[in-house]
């Protein structure tokens, strides 16, 4: 006689109702993409100046990315006040080893300034090459000059995010305050009492447009 020390599995109802309903709730849950890192390097547009915790730029991104299933950790390298020469100067310190991906922010106190926009382009230039060189995607988010600085200024100074998008690969937001416009100047109802910085509306909406752009970024990294 010969006597088995198995017995085959029979599956009750009991068992296949919990087996069904662990296989529900996993359809539930969300499918979380892998982790990444992606560093923003800004000025007072990527820090969140004048807004309370949480309802910058970056938090406010990092919530809208994850709300969409994306398991990414936005870095905020932004220092208010910062032209594309500070930028420039920090680049290799903010792209520390864990960072995955670029967010490059700057340009707008260069022109609030005056400065030549022949020198931000050669800055933002050399920024996408530190990032080309270590493997790097990138997102250029560009912004519109006024008409005030002169025709050659505001030709100059429009045309530095297209051409360096193209030169090297990048992804490109050419006019990040567009979405703040209304009529011919950004709307006030949108802006802090400066004129310059979104409010917390006004950051929700530039989330909303500059969003899926980050989304394409992830999609690149490697």
């Amino acid at each position: 006689m010969t006597i088995s020390l198995f017995r085959p599995f029979r599956c009750n109802h009991s068992t296949r109702l919990r087996h069904a309903l662990a296989a529900f709730c996993l359809a539930l849950t969300p499918v979380m993409a892998p982790a990444q890192t992606v560093v923003a390097l800004g000025d007072s547009l990527t820090q969140g100046y004048g807004l309370p915790d949480g309802e910058g730029f970056v938090p406010v991104l990092q919530a809208w990315l994850r709300d969409r299933g994306h398991d990414a950790t936005i870095v905020n390298a932004g220092v208010s006040g910062d032209t594309t020469a500070g930028g420039l100067s920090r680049v290799d310190w903010a792209l520390q080893p864990d960072a995955e991906a670029l967010i490059v922010n700057l340009g707008g106190n260069d022109m609030l300034r005056g400065l030549d926009p022949a020198q931000t382009r050669a800055n933002l230039d050399a920024i996408l090459t530190k990032a080309d060189e270590r493997g790097l995607p990138v997102l250029l988010i560009g912004l519109r000059a006024p008409g005030n600085y002169g025709p050659d200024f505001q030709t100059a100074f429009n045309a530095i995010a297209t051409d360096l998008a193209a030169k090297h690969g990048a992804i490109l937001a050419d006019d990040y305050l567009g979405p703040l416009v209304s009529g011919n100047q950004l709307d006030r109802r949108l802006m802090q009492d400066d004129g310059i910085h979104p409010n917390a509306e006004g950051v929700q909406r530039l989330v909303a447009v500059v969003g899926p752009q980050v989304e394409e970024l992830l999609t690149r990294v490697n």
